[in-house]
């Protein structure tokens, strides 16, 4: 795993021109391709779950709420275990989007590499590759949300909003490449996620 902690906020890309396209799955049906269209469908919780900190962050933006009442906005929203189990806006979201990543490093990814006889190789790894960055930036939207949380001004509301859409880009992009690389073999190979 890379160390990129040190990389400035800017430099946590996906390099998207480097991605390796999977090659076709030739045995697999429509019936396949809509299985593997299941992963699209966790994908879009996932992004719902993100919309509704992109929402407290626009109330703030806006001037609906000052940063010093993040707290309260956030509590007054289904999201409000985040601060009682976690203590962050992050929170809860987070920790399921690692989880969601570690199980497919850990199990999917493995298995539809083997399934396919190495073909998927290459996509596997850069999928993992773009992990590491997702992971980055949640454990920097930790911090930048416990600052906020500790110090509500402006310069630390920018700080957090900044890392958010940063990782909200981020994870878009890499649902996207997922999705559109893997559906047909996860359907065929794998069944069902």
């Amino acid at each position: 795993m890379r160390d990129l902690s040190t990389q400035p906020l800017d430099d946590l890309s996906l390099d998207e021109a480097a991605r390796p396209k999977a090659p076709s799955v030739p045995k697999a049906t429509d019936r396949h391709r809509r299985q593997g269209r299941q992963l699209a469908a966790i994908h879009r919780h996932y992004l719902s779950e993100m919309a509704q900190i992109a929402a407290v962050l626009a109330r703030i933006e806006a001037r609906d709420a000052s940063p010093k009442h993040l707290k309260q906005i956030v509590l007054s929203l289904d999201m409000a275990e985040n601060f009682r189990a976690f203590g962050s806006l992050c929170g809860r979201e987070c920790q399921v989007l690692k989880f969601h990543h570690d199980i497919e490093g850990a199990d999917m990814f493995p298995r539809v590499e083997a399934a396919g006889g190495g073909m998927f190789r290459e996509v596997v790894a850069k999928l993992k590759a773009e992990h590491e960055v997702v992971h980055e930036l949640i454990i920097r939207l930790d911090r930048a949300a416990d600052v906020l949380a500790e110090d509500p001004s402006d310069e630390n509301f920018v700080q957090a909003a900044t890392t958010f859409r940063k990782l909200e880009e981020v994870v878009r992009s890499h649902f996207g490449y997922e999705e559109t690389e893997l559906a047909e073999a996860i359907g065929y190979y794998l069944g069902a996620i």
